[in-house]
């Protein structure tokens, strides 16, 4: 069986190279005769593979010394709780809602203070990101809180908002690791690796330090205190050994093609093959606002729900797997992250353009 093109929004593709190393390390981890799955979380070979993991990120995100990086269990939606129970020191924040995650976050803030939603995309099925340039920020919020990259609908922020001095707060587990970012913007930039970085469980939490203090809300649990993991290295329990240790390598991966501003280009070169191709397109048509698209996730329609499964169906058969929308919004979703190779979004609109004559 070769391998398909995969287009799944997560957990999704990783470089071929890292999957061909992990297999090589499999039973034998650079001669500990074991593998990395089996390795106490507290071994001299362990404490090396997480060091390096985090040294590699500082490096390709130009972390500053004054942050604190964190490798946490839960996935990103555990941090739509652990974000205002550490974060909600005057009960208030304000949630600016582009997509289901955005939501999602907003509902569970609901539960610990005052969240208000103070701009939304929900009106036009979250197909762009509303003009946060001059937004009511309320003056006693504790942070404002955005989903950078919305996966289900395609949208991305191109420029972040202005928060008027509070504090930022991003989820960018769709887009991380995608291009360049200035990390000195937020005071909490976060998200889920199994969509550009790994495997499913491990989320990364990039959080500046002068936010992580024993003053949280009453009742937080241990594990839910950003300073019990901070103060531990991401070690005060069996952290998600296997997983960091993928991540890992992802890193080093992205820094042998050249850090995140090759990244960028070759995202930028991949996202526009298809874009092209959807702009000329009689019988496909992207969903969202062209100046608000995602590099990462491309949603697309035929307008027609036969047609669409008939598509999807199609090109299960041809090689190209994970097509199918978001159950919530139908349609199709081609996600197309780093690991993405470009001859993967090239045969695909091949395969476009042959569907499309066949189905005109």
């Amino acid at each position: 069986m070769s391998r398909v093109y995969n287009f799944s929004a997560g957990p999704a593709v990783l470089p071929e190279e890292v999957l061909k190393e992990a297999a090589d390390e499999m039973l034998d981890y650079r001669g500990t005769g074991m593998s990395v799955m089996e390795m106490s979380h507290r071994s001299k070979a362990y404490e090396t593979i997480i060091q390096e993991a985090e040294a590699d990120l500082r490096e390709l995100m130009n972390i500053p010394d004054n942050y604190k990086v964190l490798f946490l269990q839960g996935g990103a939606s555990q941090q739509f709780a652990m974000i205002p129970m550490n974060l909600m020191k005057n009960g208030v924040a304000d949630y600016i809602v582009t997509g289901q995650w955005a939501k999602k976050a907003y509902q569970e803030a609901c539960l610990y203070g005052k969240a208000n939603k103070i701009a939304s995309s929900e009106d036009q099925t979250f197909s762009y990101i509303p003009d946060c340039s001059d937004l009511p920020i309320s003056e006693d919020a504790d942070y404002v809180y955005i989903c950078e990259n919305n996966t289900i609908y395609g949208t991305k922020y191109q420029t972040l908002p202005n928060t008027k001095g509070k504090t930022l707060v991003s989820d960018v587990s769709s887009c991380f690791l995608s291009e360049p970012v200035d990390v000195t913007k937020y005071g909490v930039i976060y998200g889920g690796v199994q969509k550009n970085i790994g495997p499913a469980g491990v989320v990364i939490v990039i959080i500046r330090e002068d936010l992580i203090t024993d003053d949280v809300l009453p009742g937080t649990p241990t594990m839910l205190k950003y300073k019990t993991h901070a103060d531990n290295n991401s070690l005060y329990n069996t952290p998600p050994a296997y997983g960091i240790y993928i991540c890992g390598k992802v890193f080093k991966w992205i820094k042998k093609q050249g850090g995140l501003v090759q990244m960028k280009a070759h995202n930028e070169k991949k996202a526009k093959i298809l874009y092209d191709f959807l702009d000329e397109s009689k019988l496909f048509k992207g969903t969202v606002r062209k100046e608000d698209r995602s590099l990462m996730n491309v949603p697309f329609v035929t307008g027609s729900q036969e047609l669409d499964a008939k598509f999807v169906k199609e090109a299960k058969e041809a090689g190209f797997e994970n097509l199918k929308g978001h159950r919530s919004v139908g349609g199709m979703r081609a996600s197309i992250y780093n690991a993405m190779p470009i001859e993967g979004v090239e045969k695909l609109v091949e395969f476009m353009k042959k569907f499309e004559e066949a189905n005109a």
